[in-house]
């Protein structure tokens, strides 16, 4: 059965070729171009595009490695100078790439999958765990659009990540830890989650015993893990930033991976803390205005543009820092990681650690994209199989994330395809969850449901109803606003409930209690 979910997955990719793509096509394409056209120490200076490498050196060679296939299907995409540069064999070519290299993707699902613990044994094939969550990963509504419709690697990147994963509950530390590292040098948002696998490797491998409570013993402390997993870390980030080092070049890298010119929200705003903060700061500006509190001609213009700019001055609030989103990430993250070191509950303790990394970083990061949602949803696919509880929260989360991410296809071709594999795949979690969990309470309570429905009317005043109106001449960006803004309410509910969850837990795993 699994080979049949990961080939009809494959089939409905293939489908989605002719589908609309995002300017992240063209960006992925120069990329091609400048590794494969420039020598090395030109690709991070390389500026003819607006679209500069701003990825890590890992990725950059992934990029150079497919360029020398792609010279088959067009030279001319490999050309730097050929901006904004189409063709049928180019389109085929980009799209094949990430159809393919999701191969990894597929063997990290199967890897998972052999984790699950099996005591719920079922004897319909539908209702085993295993089952549910290969599909809740290989057919995931928001990678299939965000990859294989907007067009990017992400399938690849989280099958990196999953196998780390994967690889730590079968306790192969050493393998997880470099699967991990070379992940960071791939795609660098990834070290959001890396408190999680630096405490978790900690606790568990370089300590190698607890004592009867589940305290840590602090005797067993081995210089040995500590040392290998140092050279890990250390091997791979001088095979990957080394040549730049060489070169006299790593700050310019650096500058490039972390563009902090850029506002606090993306142009579109990401349903996080800070799209409920805009909101706010605007709802105040114009009950300012209307109230002659303030004055319309000091107001900045940004400040009224429905944050479809990238700088972004508050009004009313305080303007944010990169520094002052650091500290709000830091603060946010440290609950889950002290949970994970004096509450140790094993590889569950490890991903519910991980995806409250991922959801703190995603609430309150500098210039977050709406896509880094599935950095959490992800992971929770595989809390959501173990617990009612967590299939609760999961669904929550998957639902109101992957509804988030509805504006980034915004042409009409696509909004069939879009509301068809979204109610699919959001039918199929609930129908399944809610099989797997039947002896226990309702995985919604009342409130929790009624908000999820309210996204079927929110949905049709954003595609149907608004257009029509006079309001969208004046305020194009008002079905944006609401989408961010009412899905943040979802998320950072969520997050709230998971960390409670987290933290009013008991320690139950005693591990290599001696």
């Amino acid at each position: 059965w699994f080979r049949a979910l990961a080939l009809g997955v494959s089939f409905l990719k293939c489908l989605l070729i002719p589908a609309y793509y995002s300017t992240d096509f063209e960006v992925h394409r120069n990329w091609l171009a400048i590794t494969h056209s420039l020598p090395l120490s030109q690709w991070y200076y390389e500026a003819t595009s607006e679209w500069t490498l701003d990825y890590p050196p890992f990725f950059a060679w992934f990029e150079y490695a497919l360029s020398h296939i792609a010279k088959y299907f067009d030279p001319q995409m490999l050309v730097v100078e050929n901006l904004n540069y189409t063709s049928r064999a180019t389109i085929f070519f980009q799209r094949l790439s990430v159809i393919l290299t999701d191969t990894l993707f597929i063997y990290a699902v199967h890897e998972c999958c052999r984790c699950v613990n099996g005591k719920r044994a079922a004897k319909d094939i539908l209702e085993k765990p295993t089952f549910i969550l290969a599909v809740l990963l290989l057919w995931n509504f928001g990678l299939l659009i965000v990859d294989h419709i907007h067009f990017q690697y992400n399938g690849f990147l989280s099958g990196l990540m999953l196998l780390s994963v994967a690889r730590l509950c079968q306790k192969r530390y050493l393998e997880g830890a470099l699967l991990f590292a070379v992940l960071l040098h791939f795609k660098h948002i990834y070290i959001y989650v890396a408190p999680a696998y630096g405490i978790y490797l900690l606790r568990s491998y370089c300590f190698t015993a607890n004592n009867a409570d589940g305290s840590l013993k602090w005797r067993s402390f081995s210089f040995l893990h500590v040392t290998l997993l140092g050279l890990i870390v250390c091997l791979v980030s001088a095979l990957s930033l080394g040549p730049f080092l060489v070169l006299g070049q790593l700050p310019q890298v650096i500058s490039r991976l972390f563009p902090f010119k850029r506002g606090l929200c993306h142009a579109y705003w990401a349903p996080n803390f800070w799209a409920l903060y805009n909101a706010v700061d605007k709802a105040l500006t114009i009950l300012g205005l209307k109230c002659n509190f303030l004055d319309s001609t000091k107001i900045p213009k940004a400040s009224m543009t429905g944050g479809l700019v990238q700088e972004f001055q508050h009004t009313v609030l305080p303007s944010v820092t990169p520094l002052a989103t650091l500290i709000c990430t830091f603060i946010a993250i440290l609950p889950s990681v002290f949970c994970l070191w004096f509450k140790p509950q094993g590889p569950r303790g490890f991903l519910q650690c991980l995806v409250l990394c991922a959801l703190s970083s995603f609430m309150f990061g500098w210039h977050v994209h709406e896509k880094a949602i599935l950095l959490a949803i992800l992971p929770l696919s595989l809390l959501s199989i173990q617990r009612a509880k967590d299939a609760g929260i999961y669904l929550i989360l998957a639902t109101t994330g992957h509804f988030s991410l509805f504006p980034l296809l915004f042409t009409p071709p696509e909004l069939p395809i879009k509301i068809l594999l979204m109610l699919l795949f959001t039918v199929y979690s609930f129908s399944s969850l809610k099989s797997l969990f039947r002896r226990e309470k309702p995985l919604l309570n009342w409130i929790e449901t009624i908000y999820l429905i309210q996204l079927v009317p929110l949905e049709i005043f954003c595609e149907i109803i608004f257009p029509l109106t006079p309001w969208k001449r004046h305020f194009p960006f008002v079905p944006l606003l609401l989408t961010s803004v009412y899905c943040a309410l979802g998320i950072t509910y969520a997050w709230l409930k998971l960390y409670i969850s987290v933290l009013t837990e008991r320690t139950s795993v005693r591990q290599k209690a001696e």
